[in-house]
């Protein structure tokens, strides 16, 4: 389907109306998701779904609709919708639409080979991850389950202010979850990789780091609670950053929702720590051109040495605090409104090697997972959560452990850091290096 030619349609339609101003957003993509269980293939999805969505701007009044189907009734219809929802909102004078722009090209978004990989070579990737992953260690005894998943896809987006963009991609993944067993115990472990390439998946790496998740956590037992060092792994680092990520959207600084609001130049965390957002960074889950309404995106330094610099904004909120737009409409689809989040967000890579980490910890633990993130209070910073990780004793990992809590508030977490790992990585949209952190209150037995 060409999703030019049907915003070209939508557009004649659009400029036959009485409107204040009009945003058009195509997309389409081809999807397909392999899943293995048992040396065969369990579910086997795909799928190419196509849409086109709009935004009407009438006497301050938003709406917004859109259509999988594009005969010219069903368009029609589409803008009708659109127009009553606009006459039916409260007026917002901060309802803008940005102005056109140029965008950064990203070619490495798009590989045009991933199209001629035959689907049984997708399908042999799946079964050799979980291959590997049983051969692994013999301890390993079974895999929930090995899956390919992948996506091709082109976006188009322009408005009535001469707005006018659109960008291809691809993206492909795999990730496998391994179950070990012995002396009655079980545990599981999972990992992951992405990338915009078939042949950029390390399929070995994946089945490797299962493996060994699963395995290292046999034998886990209860621990003492302890006030102590605690290193943080790169994907728990990750839940605590995402926990404090809505603190720098504009629109909960506007609402008082936000632990930050005020505090542009004031040192709130470690100085080593640096947080960025970055819709242009290269391999970002999150990287594209522009942002959910054609703001092109741009790479934007939050903290800097533990100071806060400023906060992120889209175009409403923008006009709203009288400020810039950062390029942060974050849009899940051409179905959805544009709103206002977060790119590829991080803190900066360290020089801390997992030895530098573990030196000087005379009594402490390595946090290796986290539950219940999501009873944390993103106002207030509080957080009550179940952990599971290691014993470090004189500066080594020795015994596994589980059940025990963490608590505090993630400003104090941040603030704490001692040293910032060299192991970048990001989990969805968010990433961050390890933590150690100088001091955190565990709970046990």
């Amino acid at each position: 389907m060409n999703i030019e030619e049907v915003a070209d349609r939508v557009e004649r339609l659009l400029k036959s109306r009485a409107l204040d101003g009009y945003e058009i957003m195509t997309g389409s993509s081809r999807t397909l998701s392999i899943e293995v269980k048992d040396a065969k293939v369990d579910s086997f999805k795909s799928a190419e779904p196509s849409a086109v969505g709009i935004r009407v701007l009438k006497e301050s009044g938003i709406g917004f609709s859109y259509s999988s189907v594009f005969a010219e009734s069903d368009l029609a219809r589409m803008i009708d919708s659109a127009c009553v929802g606009a006459a039916m909102q409260t007026p917002d004078p901060f309802g803008l639409l940005p102005p056109a722009a140029e965008y950064i090209a990203m070619p490495e978004l798009f590989d045009p080979a991933l199209m001629n990989v035959d689907v049984g070579r997708k399908i042999e990737r799946a079964l050799e991850l979980e291959r590997l992953t049983l051969s692994h260690d013999s301890r390993i005894k079974g895999v929930r389950k090995a899956v390919y998943g992948e996506s091709i896809y082109s976006v188009h987006l322009r408005n009535s202010r001469g707005l006018y963009g659109g960008y291809s991609g691809t993206t492909v993944s795999s990730s496998v979850s391994a179950i070990a067993e012995s002396g009655g115990d079980s545990q599981m472990g999972w990992e992951f990789a992405y990338a915009n390439s078939f042949d950029a998946i390390d399929g070995k790496a994946i089945a490797e780091g299962a493996a060994e998740r699963a395995v290292r956590q046999l034998g886990a037992r209860r621990a003492p609670g302890m006030c102590c060092p605690v290193i943080l792994e790169n994907h728990v680092a990750s839940d605590f950053l995402e926990l404090l990520a809505p603190s720098f959207s504009a629109e909960n600084l506007h609402k008082g929702k936000s632990l930050l609001k005020g505090k542009v130049g004031e040192r709130l965390f470690a100085t080593l720590i640096r947080v960025r957002d970055d819709g242009s960074l290269k391999g970002g889950m999150a990287t594209s051109p522009f942002d959910g309404e054609g703001v092109p995106v741009q790479n934007t330094l939050l903290v800097d040495e533990g100071i806060v610099k400023g906060y992120l904004f889209d175009t409403a909120y923008a006009a709203r605090m009288g400020a810039v737009s950062t390029g942060n409409s974050a849009r899940s689809g051409v179905k959805g409104l544009p709103h206002l989040g977060v790119s590829n967000f991080f803190i900066e890579n360290g020089s801390a090697t997992s030895g530098d980490l573990l030196s000087g910890i005379g009594k402490g633990m390595m946090i290796t997972s986290v539950i219940g993130m999501h009873t944390a209070n993103p106002v207030s910073g509080d957080f009550s959560i179940g952990a599971t990780g290691f014993l470090i004793e004189d500066g080594h990992i020795t015994v596994p452990v589980k059940g025990v809590a963490l608590s505090g508030n993630v400003l104090d977490l941040f603030r704490n850091v001692e040293m910032t790992g060299d192991d970048l990585r990001f989990f969805s949209q968010v990433g961050s290096p390890s933590l150690r952190i100088s001091s955190l209150e565990i709970s046990g037995d």
